[in-house]
């Protein structure tokens, strides 16, 4: 049997399968309301993965508790399937919608398979028996993310991510057309964290499910993810697929930073370094080393050149890369070196360099001796 191939308990009949109007998020203080987001408009629909996206204190974690109906809205609605959800009994949103919290640290004593068994709780009650279809779900939960081996040992042995995993497994054996995740990635070393948010949207595109997550992987959320959802206080709710919000300058607007330059063609991020002065860089400039060469001299604060730039750079210093898989450092007057890995490279040009600079001060201090 193919492993998506499993039924819903609830019929799909609608695309739209959450909607925010107009909706304020926040909490209800002794003197009053304390605000988090307001105006919030946009919906979810089914079989579609959403990543929330935004800076920390945005209210991320506070819009999908109120989504999930943690706690009340301070204004506007939420309506699940059509529906406000302040209507729903809590037995029946259970069987709509499934939570994954980031905090999952409390609960012990018990093992991997029975914290994913309370899955099937809204259709057997808390204490209810197995039967054998929930069995069948329980073990197939655990095999879609990847933890069979975890299933008899008890949480409290388990490390963060292998936690994070048990709790969507749990998650996924609720079988919920909807799917509501904090940061469900934050404990998962980097091939987990791919691993993860693409059976997510597997989850999403095989069983039409609504997938909607929040999340600090910023790259992962826009190669993955069917829409994307920025919130920022200053700048509201802005919505849509990864590929408009990069068109449109929405990511660049959202998180911009000196120190960072947003790549529209790829939906990527690179590192702006601080360079101190420039150095002559000749070669394969397509090849691979001559790219990853200029890279680690940039991170080092040496911005490569063509050319020396209103002498900023001296022609003392010439690294060559012919796209070999060499390197080659050229010192004026001596013959050149020849190493076949970056790190030896860069450890002969620092003192090339910081000598060439000696020199360049005390030949300036000589022209004028009284500044």
């Amino acid at each position: 049997m193919n492993k998506w191939d499993f039924s819903c308990n609830f019929a799909l009949v609608m695309s739209i399968s959450i909607e925010l109007k107009n909706l304020t998020t926040g909490y209800k203080l002794k003197g009053g309301e304390k605000i988090i987001a307001k105006n919030l408009s946009a919906s979810l629909n089914s079989g579609e993965m959403t990543c929330l996206l935004g800076p920390n204190g945005a209210g991320k974690s506070t819009l999908l508790r109120t989504l999930a109906a943690f706690q009340p809205a301070l204004g506007g609605t939420v309506e699940v399937m059509g529906q406000d959800i302040r209507k729903y009994k809590s037995k029946d949103l259970a069987q709509l919608m499934s939570v994954v919290l980031t905090d999952n640290s409390g609960i012990k004593n018990m093992t991997a398979e029975e914290v994913v068994a309370m899955g099937r709780s809204p259709y057997t009650g808390f204490w209810g028996k197995l039967n054998e279809k929930d069995k069948v779900v329980v073990k197939k939960s655990l095999g879609w993310v990847g933890i069979e081996e975890l299933a008899p040992r008890k949480m409290q042995t388990l490390s963060d991510g292998e936690r994070q995993k048990v709790m969507i497994a749990k998650a996924i054996a609720q079988e919920t057309p909807i799917i509501l995740l904090d940061e469900p990635t934050a404990y998962l070393d980097y091939p987990s964290k791919i691993a993860m948010m693409l059976l997510l949207h597997r989850l999403a595109k095989a069983l039409k499910k609504t997938i909607f997550m929040s999340t600090h992987d910023l790259e992962h959320a826009l190669q993955v993810a069917d829409q994307i959802w920025l919130l920022d206080h200053e700048k509201g709710l802005t919505t849509g697929m990864p590929e408009d919000l990069s068109i449109d300058g929405s990511i660049e607007h959202y998180f911009s930073r000196e120190d960072m330059v947003f790549d529209r063609k790829s939906c990527t991020f690179s590192i702006t370094y601080e360079t101190a002065r420039d150095i002559v860089v000749e070669g394969a400039k397509d090849s691979l080393e001559y790219r990853l060469c200029c890279k680690a001299l940039m991170r080092n604060g040496m911005m490569p050149v063509d050319a020396p730039r209103e002498n900023n750079a001296r022609p003392d210093v010439t690294v060559k890369v012919p796209g070999d898989g060499t390197y080659r450092l050229i010192e004026q007057g001596k013959e050149s070196i020849k190493v076949d890995k970056m790190g030896h490279l860069l450890h002969m040009i620092v003192p090339a360099i910081t000598k060439y600079q000696i020199s360049a001060i005390r030949e300036a201090a000589e022209m004028n001796p009284y500044e």
